[in-house]
């Protein structure tokens, strides 16, 4: 039986910088991140979907499981399932993720934010 898309917005600032959904399907969602100089997202994970992230634009520092991995254009790496990650962007332009997003549900309310500088961690749902 097939899983209905779960997603309601197409896009979304936040206060890192954004997403927008390039193709979802109930089986997979691509979606461009775009992280400001300087910025991160939340130190997460999720319940129901793994992640590979892949640099279009720019160079970041991830971080997965506690573990630091410097990312350039053209690098890509996977998250698995309920695994802590998160992204920062260190360069001086706007880093560009694809993301391809793979499970059972693919909401942005399956997150759990262990911490966030922008004082979202104990939020729920995501917003």
């Amino acid at each position: 039986m097939a899983r209905k898309t779960q997603s309601r917005k197409k896009s979304d600032k936040r206060p890192w910088g954004g997403w927008e959904i390039l193709a979802e399907t109930p089986d997979y969602k691509v979606k461009r991140i775009t992280v400001h100089p300087g910025q991160r997202l939340s130190y997460q994970k999720h319940r129901r979907r793994k992640e590979h992230w892949f640099v279009a634009k720019g160079s970041a520092l991830a971080t997965l499981e506690g573990r630091g991995i410097r990312l350039e254009l053209g690098d890509s790496m996977e998250i698995p399932l309920k695994a802590a990650h998160r992204v920062a962007n260190t360069g001086a332009e706007d880093l560009v993720l694809i993301e391809v997003a793979l499970g059972g549900y693919l909401g942005e309310d399956d997150i759990i934010r262990l911490e966030d500088d922008y004082g979202r961690a104990a939020r729920r749902p995501a917003s």
